[in-house]
């Protein structure tokens, strides 16, 4: 498998507020020699979570100690900007398995779905109602279940559907990316390859 199985996950969030979060934001390009997916996580939001002498910005919400889970919530129009895949594999490398916006930048969403992160995109007043209970609460609690596609604060009850497509619903839900895909049909592959032989 290529990743994790992403069936329900079931977390505390973190929240990030901010509108058109772009990927030189997420990662930035400084850090994008690397050709594999790991590290990318000690530089998500770099400019934004250290000073110039590397040490925390106090005010950075993944700075702050009572934020935490596997669920990153974003402000409208997330991932924006560059096609790069590495702001994807920074938000996975950090932890995050799932992030929530009205909004996804259609590039980013799909590099997110190719790694095992999953976007779940909510309307404007879904995701206002999570940040509320957030901020109530750093210990609410977001239901995210992928086979029914619904997302649910537990707190209140309060639940939303969210579209996502069938084959990357299915790879996530075998941590298949697209080669595993392809490697779980090889011998249906075979054998139609043998039978147009015959």
């Amino acid at each position: 498998m290529a990743y994790d199985k992403f069936t329900t996950l079931t977390s505390t969030a973190v929240p990030l507020p901010l509108e058109n979060v772009d990927t030189d934001q997420i990662i930035p390009a400084r850090f994008l020699k690397a050709t594999k997916r790991e590290g990318f996580g000690d530089n998500l939001f770099r400019d934004w979570r250290y000073n110039a002498d590397n040490t925390p910005k106090e005010n950075f919400v993944l700075n702050n100690p009572i934020y935490s889970g596997k669920i990153l919530v974003g402000g409208k129009n997330f991932g924006s900007g560059s096609s790069r895949e590495h702001a994807a594999w920074a938000v996975y490398d950090y932890g995050f398995r799932c992030v929530v916006s009205s909004f996804f930048a259609d590039i980013f969403r799909n590099n997110c779905l190719n790694v095992g992160v999953l976007p779940v995109q909510v309307s404007p007043e879904f995701s206002e109602q999570i940040f509320e209970e957030i901020y109530k609460d750093s210990n609410t609690k977001v239901e995210v279940n992928l086979q029914n596609q619904t997302i649910t604060i537990l707190s209140t009850g309060a639940q939303e559907s969210f579209e996502i497509n069938s084959y990357k619903k299915d790879n996530m839900l075998n941590g298949f990316d697209d080669i595993d895909y392809l490697q779980n049909m090889k011998s249906d592959i075979e054998s139609f390859a043998n039978d147009l032989m015959l």
